[in-house]
């Protein structure tokens, strides 16, 4: 069995940047729970401006946690393994006590 790599905390730090910013993590919780999900789609469901989406999906897909497939004109958006283990983190943590808002 293969052991597994440490990430440095040059790698971390682009991972978390990636999520840095309350529209991202949006973008990124929603493509968790919409796999293949297109911009255009992401645009109606969070209400937002395309040029500052397509900004933001590009600075997850820099950070390693989206990756862009291409079907025919459109860009489906899915997590990447990274992606998802961020997904599950901002659940996890966004469920825990809530009274130091």
């Amino acid at each position: 069995m293969r052991e597994k790599k440490v990430k440095s905390p040059k790698k971390l730090e682009r991972h978390f940047k990636g999520v840095a910013n309350h529209r991202r993590i949006q973008i990124l919780l929603l493509i968790a729970g919409r796999p293949d999900i297109i911009l255009d789609q992401i645009l109606d469901e969070l209400q937002g401006n395309q040029k500052t989406f397509s900004e933001h999906t590009r600075r997850l897909v820099a950070a390693g946690l989206v990756e862009k497939s291409y079907a025919g004109r459109m860009v489906q958006h899915n997590l990447t393994p990274y992606g998802k283990v961020f997904a599950d983190f901002i659940r996890k943590f966004s469920n825990l006590d809530n009274t130091d808002d």
